[in-house]
């Protein structure tokens, strides 16, 4: 039995994680969060090479990505339900997930966040680039189509009650499904 699949796609600090953990813990069965964040958060990157220039993250970067898309079949083939938080910043990016995962169940969420917010929770964070969050939300939103769209402005719990209502009761063809048959 394959994993259900949940893409939250939105721009930096729009409150993807956050949002991912309240899924955690109000959902009735087992999903586990993956996201590019963790490879940063567990120092799986060469991080003091990249800084130093030792490594140049432009030229590691497409494979990084690549095989963190491959991650999610592999994922799910093994029946884990994944929420994958992610900011797709490239149509190529879309159209090789919509491609992997063309065979699994997977429903696609934009998180939207006004940018006078997105701004201020960058700066709080600290640990972010200033402007990053700018620069995501003038791509983020721009390649596909959703299954459901949220503010983040709203609350974390309130979205994921929203989310999890609005899946179970999900139609299909879903998004990936409608974007997969353009392909």
């Amino acid at each position: 039995m394959t994993g259900k699949i949940i893409i939250l796609n939105g721009p930096s600090s729009a409150g993807k994680t956050t949002l991912a953990l309240a899924l955690q813990k109000q959902f009735d069965v087992p999903f586990i969060r993956f996201s590019f964040d963790l490879f940063l958060e567990n120092r799986v990157l060469p991080m003091h090479q990249i800084s130093n220039g030792t490594f140049v993250w432009g030229d590691m970067r497409p494979a990084v990505f690549n095989g963190l898309h491959q991650c999610l079949p592999a994922l799910a083939s093994a029946g884990n339900n994944v929420i994958f938080d992610h900011i797709i910043e490239q149509k190529a990016w879309l159209a090789q997930l919509v491609q992997l995962l063309a065979e699994f169940d997977v429903y696609f969420v934009g998180l939207h966040c006004a940018l006078a917010e997105l701004e201020r929770r960058e700066q709080q964070r600290g640990n972010r680039r200033t402007g990053d969050a700018r620069a995501d939300l003038e791509i983020v939103h721009r390649f596909g189509t959703y299954d459901l769209e949220l503010n983040s402005e709203q609350s974390a719990e309130k979205n994921a009650a929203v989310l999890i209502a609005e899946w179970k009761n999900r139609s299909h063809p879903s998004a990936f499904q409608q974007m997969a048959n353009l392909i």
